[in-house]
């Protein structure tokens, strides 16, 4: 569906700016600071790799998988769930992945209610629809693929049949949203909520967890096949360098940057990074087939569960090493020492 009436949508939302590089940036808040604090990142990348790099800010999903999918973007950061439906044209690939600040490789999708609440999941979960309800964009991983394969799915339950209204927004919208009463409880993820809280505490403060998912696999980056593989190189080389690079003081710099981000390091990747979100994909059009009663849908839904299990099994045998962590270790890229 996303692709199917993508050119009508990028002629819409196309970015205008000449450049060496068209950065895509999944915009999970509305804060007017979100350019301010990419800023640094992208002024490095520039001086670093000598090109000029240009960001392409956008709320919803759409739009990004549709810039790449037509080479309008050429590097990206993506959610996983669009990430692999950029990666299913064949045109884009993940070549990195990010990591959290804290150390702990991977987020939470969570479900949030108002601070003074007494709602717990298995009220929410009642159905009696009297409740109003936020979800994340359709192909948003964390607020709402994981909530339906974790959450919803395995109780049989369809939102839409469950609450008295169900809402689509992005991540600081359900926080404002749950904050003021408007909605009785909403998506978001654990990563949304640390960045809103370090910029609106008093926001943050107003809201609670009651859901936490299993862990998700922290987002990818990506680029289109075709750019010049010397573009790639200089990419490649200023992500994979980045916090780990010269001195302690550009070491620190950086990684402060990568925090404002709420990044750590970047680690190498390719596209079996992205199985986890598959196998959720398929976990959730079994639940569904399962639930229909159809044969006919359920032998269809086994078959591909069965296919991305057998897929995810044979990646474990190729899994790529991780780059050091710690400011004190050096490491080489494409074989050139990096300092300590």
């Amino acid at each position: 569906m996303v692709i199917g009436g993508s050119y009508a949508l990028w002629e819409q939302a196309k970015p205008k700016v000449e450049a060496d590089i068209n950065f895509s940036i999944l915009a999970t808040e509305n804060s007017q600071n979100l350019g301010a604090r990419w800023k640094p990142f992208l002024a490095d990348m520039e001086k670093q790799t000598g090109l000029k790099i240009k960001p392409y800010f956008q709320t919803g999903y759409a739009p990004l998988v549709t810039a790449m999918q037509f080479g309008q973007t050429q590097v990206g950061w993506f959610s996983n769930k669009p990430g692999w439906e950029v990666a299913s044209t064949g045109k884009a690939e993940v070549f990195l992945r990010s990591s959290d600040p804290s150390g702990v490789d991977g987020y939470n999708s969570v479900v949030i209610v108002n601070k003074n609440s007494t709602l717990t999941i298995d009220e929410l979960l009642a159905c009696d629809r009297t409740k109003d309800f936020g979800m994340g964009d359709a192909s948003s991983t964390s607020g709402t693929l994981a909530p339906m394969t974790y959450l919803f799915a395995p109780r049989n339950i369809n939102p839409s049949n469950c609450f008295k209204t169900v809402r689509s927004a992005n991540h600081e919208a359900n926080v404002q949203s749950v904050a003021a009463g408007l909605l009785d409880a909403a998506t978001n993820n654990s990563t949304s909520l640390q960045i809103l809280g370090a910029q609106d505490p008093r926001l943050i403060g107003k809201v609670k967890v009651i859901w936490t998912s299993p862990t998700l696999p922290e987002d990818p980056i990506m680029w289109r096949k075709d750019l010049d593989p010397v573009k790639k190189k200089k990419i490649k080389d200023f992500f994979l360098s980045y916090g780990r690079q010269g001195d302690k003081a550009q070491q620190d710099r950086e990684r402060a940057i990568l925090a404002s981000l709420s990044f750590g390091l970047f680690q190498p990747a390719n596209n079996d990074h992205l199985l986890p979100v598959r196998q959720m994909q398929a976990t959730e059009d079994l639940m569904q087939a399962q639930q229909s009663g159809d044969v006919g849908k359920i032998s269809k839904a086994k078959e591909a569960f069965d296919a991305i299990q057998a897929e995810a099994e044979a990646a474990k045998s190729r899994v790529l090493p991780l780059l050091p962590t710690t400011p004190t270790e050096g490491y080489a890229v494409e074989g050139k020492a990096v300092k300590k």
